[in-house]
């Protein structure tokens, strides 16, 4: 099973994903897309790390998320990919696309638009359980600068996505969660 947890900043959706993964009752693998580029960053990825079981694998993979994937996936396994947000970013600044829309020309980036098409079209393909987390970022107003607009645009368009290619797609707020998608699930008649 594929599953998309969304939600807004501090809403509980990284919780959710690790009480889902423990649930399983399987081996768990914890894909970490973050880099300690700051002092921020070292402090939230450790406050990750002491919150998940020690038992579990963790490997990092800030860029090349679809072979890494390919690689881990087992039938016997479940993946934790916590978060499709910063992958996003880190895809934005490692190619040109950022420097692109901050020149306000047209956003071509191989890179980009490869690792972005890669995962899409390697999840259905996957053993085992995957679980995504992502960032709802689409909800406030329209960023001023380019560069966020872009991320702003592109965040959903990866969403729309990665939530087509998965069987569940849960939404929380306030630490709630909503089933948006739930492959299976037959609608109530009219």
């Amino acid at each position: 099973m594929k599953e998309l947890i969304l939600g807004g900043a501090r809403s509980g959706k990284s919780q959710l994903a690790e009480r889902r993964a423990r649930d399983t009752g399987g081996k768990v693998v914890y894909v970490a897309t973050a880099q300690a580029l700051d002092g921020e960053m070292v402090r939230r990825i450790a406050h990750h790390r002491e919150r998940r079981p020690a038992d579990w694998g963790c490997v990092e993979e800030p860029l090349h998320l679809a072979p890494r994937l390919r690689e881990l996936a087992a039938p016997d396994s479940c993946l934790l990919v916590d978060c499709l947000t910063l992958w996003l970013s880190n895809l934005l600044f490692t190619g040109r696309a950022a420097a692109q829309a901050e020149a306000g020309d047209a956003v071509d980036c191989p890179l980009f638009r490869h690792e972005i098409d890669a995962l899409i079209e390697v999840l259905p393909q996957l053993p085992g359980r995957i679980i995504l987390v992502s960032n709802e970022v689409g909800w406030g107003i329209v960023p001023m600068h380019p560069v966020s607009r872009l991320f702003a645009d592109e965040q959903g368009r990866l969403n729309q996505r990665v939530a087509a290619a998965c069987d569940r797609v849960t939404l929380v707020a306030a630490g709630l969660p909503l089933n948006l998608k739930q492959a299976g699930l037959r609608k109530a008649p009219c």
